[in-house]
């Protein structure tokens, strides 16, 4: 069994490393763990080496002959939607578990994060090129191969998105008057990526009025993200609405530390002589 102290460490070590060399698929297990009572991360390691293994061995069979971005993109979807099943979570979308990944894995059903990190993991165990995407309200991956590129959408079976695909998309989950922007094709660092998985979590118990696992959540995705200011700062907010002031400071202090931002310092500066004054 994986406790919790031990998938705390394991997103504390992530947390020190260079975004690049993080374990997307790893990370996302660690997470999962902290939101369980108990879990054994073994069956889903193999699970997640499975698809690896699969990949590989569909590769030295398609490749021998040719290799292109086309095939690269039915072979993720060969591996992860056919054969082993995965799709979006089209009828119970909000449902916790699917941002989860061991459930995830379990009902082979999540939200486009959850699928875009096993189409990230099993494309990059074959060396290929592929990142996330500033897209709003929906996670989309773009797959490279020289000057070639595609976007695919984990979430519908790794669909390859035109343009007109990606407008109607954004007026769908942004409203009939966003436009699309060079903003959104912008690839996002791995951290991002995760950081976005866990917002969905804390943005569902933020609605159900539920703040101490919001600031579970939160306490989580600090592990791996410590030097990101919003954090601390959301943090300090929320232990000030709950009445752990003193918890509150140092975490407004911590962001006061890490951030740049001078209007957010100053309205944070003056929050934490606020809060120090209803303390003493």
């Amino acid at each position: 069994m994986t406790s919790h102290a031990e998938a705390r460490e394991i997103l504390r070590q992530i947390g020190d490393q260079p975004d690049d060399a993080i374990d997307l698929a790893e990370a996302a297990l660690a997470l999962a763990v902290l939101d369980l009572s108990t879990a054994d991360l073994t069956s889903y390691r193999r699970h997640i080496q499975a698809i690896v293994a699969d990949l590989a061995e569909r590769v030295d069979d398609a490749f021998r002959e040719s290799d292109s971005l086309e095939a690269r993109i039915a072979l993720l979807h060969q591996v992860i939607g056919e054969r082993h099943g995965y799709s979006g979570d089209h009828d119970t979308y909000d449902d916790l578990q699917n941002a989860n990944m061991m459930r995830v894995i379990d009902r082979r059903r999540g939200l486009p994060v959850a699928l875009g990190i096993l189409y990230m993991h099993a494309a990059r165990s074959q060396g290929w090129s592929i990142v996330g995407l500033n897209f709003p309200g929906h996670f989309l991956v773009r797959v490279d191969l020289g000057s070639a590129r595609a976007i695919i959408d984990p979430f519908n079976e790794g669909q390859v998105r035109s343009v007109v695909d990606l407008r109607d998309l954004l007026k769908a989950t942004a409203g009939s008057a966003a436009e699309l922007s060079p903003d959104h094709y912008q690839p996002v660092a791995n951290r991002d990526v995760l950081l976005r998985l866990q917002n969905n979590i804390k943005l569902r118990h933020l609605s159900a009025h539920d703040i101490p696992k919001a600031l579970e959540i939160l306490e989580g995705m600090r592990l791996f993200a410590p030097h990101e200011p919003a954090l601390w700062r959301e943090t300090g907010l929320l232990e000030a609405h709950t009445g752990k002031l003193a918890d509150a400071i140092v975490a407004l202090e911590t962001f006061m530390a890490l951030s740049g931002d001078e209007h957010q310092r100053h309205q944070t500066a003056s929050l934490i002589q606020t809060l120090k004054k209803r303390l003493n």
